[in-house]
């Protein structure tokens, strides 16, 4: 574990994937069980035209509750929610959602950047980011902000992905906390907020 991960309250964790995404993401979310204390926030790169699928299909293969992420709604613990199509998906410092359709980010809207850089507003070193597969670079800021607010960072190891470029990325210009192969990020997740959540007792 990570040598300062005594002193962490870990609140949230948000996930950016991209080419391969939905098959990486099901096997994130497949080792979690349906008591996972904390939300996930999860930005997947889509068609812009593409309905609102994505929460369906994590659905068949998870325990947890899983959601498209609306309008100021409040995020709740326990929770997955998705970024709809074409939309950014930012958290507002109230741990509220807001839906935006300003440019894209990196040719993405959704973009992983903007997700992990608002999320760390509301959730500053207590947010656990996650890089999965994807063919471009968002979420290589987006880490490196969490990591500069004292959050951790999962990468997942380029080996295992569809498409290497974003985990090599965001390895490239963030101080990760650990590269991780896929099938074993769900696990290893799950030991790090099992782990903060035995600090707070």
């Amino acid at each position: 574990m990570h040598k300062n991960n005594k002193t962490k309250n870990y609140q949230a964790v948000v996930i950016g994937s991209s080419a391969g995404g939905i098959q990486a993401l099901t096997a994130v979310l497949s080792p979690l069980p349906k008591d996972f204390p904390l939300p996930i926030i999860i930005v997947q790169h889509l068609h812009p035209h593409s309905n609102s699928y994505l929460a369906r299909i994590l659905e068949h293969h998870s325990q947890l509750k899983i959601k498209q992420a609306d309008e100021k709604e409040k995020i709740l613990n326990g929770w997955v929610y998705v970024a709809p199509p074409a939309y950014h998906l930012l958290i507002e410092e109230d741990r509220t959602f807001s839906l935006s359709i300003d440019k894209p980010v990196k040719y993405a809207r959704p973009s992983v950047d903007v997700l992990f850089e608002t999320a760390t507003y509301a959730y500053r070193e207590n947010l656990i980011g996650i890089i999965l597969t994807g063919a471009n670079n968002d979420g290589c800021d987006g880490a490196k902000r969490i990591k500069d607010m004292g959050g951790y960072i999962i990468v997942q190891d380029p080996k295992t992905a569809v498409a290497a470029s974003m985990p090599e990325a965001a390895i490239e210009c963030a101080e990760v906390d650990k590269v991780v192969p896929l099938y074993h990020i769900g696990e290893y997740l799950l030991q790090l907020v099992n782990q903060s959540q035995r600090n707070l007792k």
